[in-house]
């Protein structure tokens, strides 16, 4: 042969070589289908449909002993990045799909992800009179020694995101004896001044987190609310452990305090919720009357402008600060609506979760007054709480799994599964650096959880409605 051809032979033996060495895992990541084409004078058949990969995993298990098959269970775990990245590289070099970054998807979607037919017929019969300059991505340098294109190269070349680890574990327990089982109650708060609250029997106790000492007159200056069973809201100077008032109004238990600021709004079981400025004399109030039963959750917005009310009447409130009714009334959940939480990252944005009857995570947006998505985690929504840095949110719940649950939003994935407390997990309350969580439950315990990152998420959901990203 001619010099040329020989030389043009050897670099198409290169490139069959390689293509020899990736087409044993071929069946990984095509998938076939009994229907057959025909092209010209060959009869070249499309499989489409069936899935070789599973078959041949099935064959593979059915040789090997249970400790074997979890052993390799365990392996393919460990490699499931590694899986991804093989995938790629196979699409970009035998079906041309061009990809230069790793995309990493959701363990649900991943088979499907790999699996996906390129629109590109793999074999083609026709011969390209049309020449690809040479620096092209899609060309390789005839003195490189590797098979693989650039593209390949770059993605190979692309940096991994980090697998996220959350402990599973507890870093603290505390002992908390009399922390009631009771639904309806909110008895553990995190201040800013890094001091845990909790109400135990007819007590309230102070924990600072920078000593680990129970006080009840800690070093910082703070007030402390205090819902009683009588229907009295006192107020308290932490520093100095005395009470500085005690507020009348409601004729029954208290179970639910939010501070805006001077401001505090409780909640009764009478079914009534009082605001109140703790400068002002006692008898100035607003009472607020929408809810048919006892209201069990209050949380105020991130701006200061709206108090959102959950009640065992199965209804999620909104209100302002221009009226006594009202804005918005969702009647979606089937129980009663305990666990709210406001968004810090998208203005107007509110999530809440139903009791034992419904078990439901609902989102809403509250500048149009329209639902959002829903999911259905399959306990008793007992808490919510976002987290400061990231699009993220944890959720605590009672019957029947009494488990500590993280979510990605808005795709509603589980990023972790928390375990430990055996009955339902009532209380929540999330650190100053917005990092570290405790919960608290029946068994009179709390735990604390690292489950948040510091870092602050590089890419952060922007919405249309907020205003305030327009504002020049």
């Amino acid at each position: 042969l001619p010099g040329d051809n020989t030389n043009r032979l050897g670099q198409r033996f290169n490139l069959l070589r390689g293509v020899t060495v990736l087409c044993p895992h071929l069946f990984e990541t095509i998938s076939c289908s009994p229907l057959s084409v025909r092209s010209g004078d060959r009869y070249i058949p499309t499989r489409a449909g069936s899935n070789w990969s599973i078959n041949f995993h099935y064959a593979n298990e059915n040789c090997h002993s249970p400790s074997q098959n979890h052993k390799a269970k365990d392996a393919s775990t460990e490699s499931g990045k590694d899986t991804v990245a093989y995938a790629a590289l196979l699409r970009n070099e035998l079906l041309g799909a061009g990809m230069e970054a790793m995309v990493e998807p959701h363990a649900d979607d991943r088979r499907q992800a790999v699996l996906t037919p390129s629109a590109r017929s793999l074999f083609r019969y026709t011969v390209h009179t049309k020449k690809v300059p040479f620096d092209s991505d899609n060309d390789v340098s005839p003195y490189s020694l590797s098979p693989l294109s650039n593209k390949s190269h770059k993605l190979l070349r692309s940096p991994r995101k980090p697998a996220r680890k959350i402990s599973k574990i507890p870093f603290k327990v505390l002992d908390a004896p009399e922390l009631q089982d009771d639904f309806y109650l909110n008895l553990v708060d995190w201040s800013a001044g890094n001091l845990l609250s909790v109400g135990l029997g007819a007590c309230v106790y102070l924990w600072s987190a920078c000593t680990s000492q129970v006080s009840s007159t800690p070093s910082c200056t703070t007030l402390v609310a205090v819902g009683t069973h009588k229907g009295y809201v006192q107020i308290w100077d932490a520093a100095g452990g005395r009470k500085l008032s005690s507020l009348e109004g409601h004729s029954a238990r208290v179970g639910a305090l939010a501070w805006n600021g001077e401001q505090l709004s409780s909640g009764s079981r009478d079914r009534v919720i009082l605001q109140r400025d703790v400068r002002s004399p006692p008898g100035a109030e607003r009472r607020l009357q929408g809810h048919r039963q006892e209201v069990c959750g209050l949380k105020w917005s991130p701006d200061h402008q709206h108090l959102a009310s959950g009640g065992n009447d199965n209804k999620l409130l909104v209100w302002n600060s221009s009226s006594l009714l009202p804005m918005q009334q969702y009647s979606d959940h089937l129980a009663a609506v305990k666990a709210i939480a406001w968004s810090p990252h998208q203005h107007g944005l509110l999530a809440s979760g139903g009791g034992t009857a419904d078990r439901c995570l609902r989102f809403w947006n509250t500048l149009t007054g329209q639902p959002l998505q829903s999911t259905d985690t399959g306990s008793q929504v007992c808490n919510l709480a976002w987290s400061k840095h990231a699009n993220e949110l944890v959720s605590t719940h009672g019957y029947s799994q009494n488990q500590i649950l993280v979510w990605k939003y808005p795709s509603l994935t589980q990023v972790a599964k928390l375990t430990g407390h055996s009955y339902r997990v009532l209380y929540l309350a999330v650190s100053p650096d917005g990092e570290a969580i405790v919960t608290g439950a029946g068994d009179e315990t709390l735990r604390f959880w690292n489950v948040f990152s510091k870092t602050r998420c590089t890419k952060e959901s922007k919405s249309v409605l907020n205003l305030f990203t327009r504002i020049r």
